[in-house]
C-alpha cells in the first residue's frame, strides 16, 4: 500500500479507476498527489497497456511512469463473476469511481452512471470517452491523434508544407484535467449539498473547449489562421527567427508599447512606429512578410545571446528554442527544487516533477509507481480474503 499522509487535502478519499493508457491515469494521479488513495484496476496479463508503450525508463514505460505513481495496483479479471464481486466490494467503499473502459463496456458491465447510483448512492462515478456517450459517434474509439485531427488542431499545426501532431497527448491531458477538475467539483457538491453528482469527459469534447479561439477567429474571419510554424497565426511579430550563430530566438509583441520598444530600442527604426503598414495588430499580421524582413535582418546582426540581452533590455519577452536535454536542465526547475525522486517498479529511482499547484504549507504525495498486480493481495486482504482464497483466484487468474 502506498504511504498516506493524513495532512493532503483529499485524505481520506478513496477512488478506484479501472483505467488504460493517459486520460483517466492523468486524472487519478492528480488525486493521488493530493492524498487520494487511488486503487488502480488492472487486467492480470500485463495489466494497464500503457505499460508497454515502450521501456526506456529503466526497462518500464515513460508514460506509465509519468502517470501512476503513488497509486495501488489491483489486477481483477473484469470478465469472470468474481472479478467483478471484488469490484463490488471495493466500489462500496469508494468515493469516486474512474473509468475509460472502451466504448459500450461499461454500461454492459453495470459500470455506467446510472447503474451505479442506484446500488452506491453516495459514489461519484466519472467516465471518460471518446465522442460522448450518447450521438452518433458514441460507438466510436478515440485516440489523441485521431482527436486531433477531428477537432482541427491539426490542420492549424505544422507550416506550408504541411499539417503535423502536437507532439504531446494534448487531447487525452486536456481531457484528464478536465476529469480531475470535475471529480473534485463534485466532492464539493458532495460534501456542501449531499448529493453525488456523474461527471462525464470525452477527449473530444476536451480538446474542442481548447479550439474556441481559432473557432471564433475562423466563423467570424475570411478564412482559419494559416500554418506558420514557430510564427503566431493571428499575432505579429510574434515567432523564432535565426540570429548570427544559427540558434533560434522567439519574441513575442503583445502591445503597442511592446511594438514601440522594439522599433526603437531593437530594430533601430523609430520611423516604424508610426507606419500605417504596422500601426495596429491587424495591420501587423497583414504584412508580416514586409515586418518579418526587417526583423530577421536585426537577427542576422547578432549572436543569440546579444539578440536576448537586447530584447531584455527592452522589456520584450523572449526565449532561446530548447530541445529535451536543454528543458530537463532548465534553471528555473533547479533552482525552484521542482524534481523529487520516485521509485519505479524493480526499485530504480528516477526524477519526477512536482505538481504544478503550489498549495501553502501542503508537500504532495510522491510514491512509488506500482508493479501490476503489486497490491492485489493486500487490498484483498484488507476486503476479508484470506491467503487461501486469494491463492484460488490468482490460480484462476482471477487477479
Amino acid at each position: 500500500m502506498t504511504e498516506l499522509s493524513e495532512d493532503l487535502p483529499l485524505s481520506g478519499i478513496t477512488v478506484v479507476s479501472v483505467e488504460q493508457a493517459v486520460a483517466a491515469p492523468f486524472a487519478t494521479r492528480q488525486l493521488a498527489d493530493l492524498g487520494a488513495r487511488v486503487i488502480k484496476v488492472e487486467r492480470p496479463e500485463g495489466g494497464d497497456f500503457a505499460r508497454r508503450y515502450d521501456t526506456t525508463v529503466h526497462g518500464e514505460s515513460s508514460y506509465f511512469v509519468w502517470l501512476n505513481r503513488s497509486k495501488e495496483s489491483l489486477t481483477l479479471d473484469l470478465k469472470s463473476d468474481r472479478g467483478r464481486q471484488i469490484l463490488e466490494q471495493l466500489l462500496g467503499g469508494a468515493d469516486v469511481f474512474v473509468q475509460n473502459l472502451g466504448p459500450g463496456a461499461a454500461a454492459r458491465m453495470g459500470l455506467d452512471a446510472e447503474a451505479l447510483a442506484g446500488r452506491f448512492p453516495s459514489l461519484i462515478p466519472c467516465s471518460i470517452t471518446g465522442y460522448g456517450s450518447s450521438g452518433p459517434w458514441a460507438g466510436r474509439k478515440a485516440y489523441d491523434l485521431l482527436v486531433q485531427c477531428q477537432t482541427g488542431l491539426v490542420s492549424l499545426t505544422g507550416n506550408e508544407h504541411g499539417p503535423a501532431r502536437v507532439g504531446v497527448s494534448v487531447a487525452d491531458i486536456a481531457a484528464g484535467m478536465y476529469a480531475y477538475s470535475g471529480v473534485l467539483t463534485a466532492l464539493f457538491t458532495r460534501a456542501t449539498r449531499g448529493v453525488a453528482r456523474a461527471v462525464e469527459v470525452s477527449l473530444f469534447e476536451a480538446l474542442a473547449e481548447w479550439m474556441n479561439q481559432p473557432a471564433y477567429y475562423t466563423r467570424y474571419g475570411a478564412a482559419q489562421p494559416p500554418r506558420l510554424g514557430t510564427q503566431h497565426a493571428t499575432i505579429a511579430p510574434y515567432g523564432a527567427y535565426t540570429a548570427a550563430d544559427g540558434k533560434d530566438v522567439l519574441f513575442s509583441i503583445q502591445n503597442e508599447r511592446e511594438w514601440a520598444a522594439l522599433c526603437e530600442q531593437f530594430l533601430g527604426l523609430p520611423e516604424l512606429v508610426g507606419d500605417p503598414r504596422f500601426a495596429t495588430g491587424s495591420d501587423r499580421v497583414a504584412h508580416r512578410e514586409e515586418l518579418n524582413a526587417l526583423v530577421a535582418g536585426r537577427f542576422g546582426e547578432a549572436d543569440s545571446g546579444e539578440v536576448m540581452k537586447l530584447l531584455d533590455e527592452a522589456g520584450i519577452a523572449n526565449a532561446g528554442v530548447n530541445d529535451i536535454e536543454a528543458f530537463l536542465a532548465h534553471p528555473v526547475l533547479t533552482a525552484r527544487n521542482r524534481w523529487r525522486d520516485v521509485r519505479i517498479p524493480g526499485g530504480a529511482m528516477v526524477p519526477a516533477l512536482l505538481p504544478p499547484a503550489d498549495l501553502s504549507g501542503t508537500a504532495p504525495r510522491m510514491d512509488a509507481v506500482p508493479a501490476a498486480g503489486e497490491h492485489s493481495r493486500s487490498i484483498l486482504a484488507e476486503l476479508g480474503y484470506d491467503a487461501a482464497d486469494i491463492d484460488g483466484l490468482s490460480a484462476d487468474h482471477v487477479i
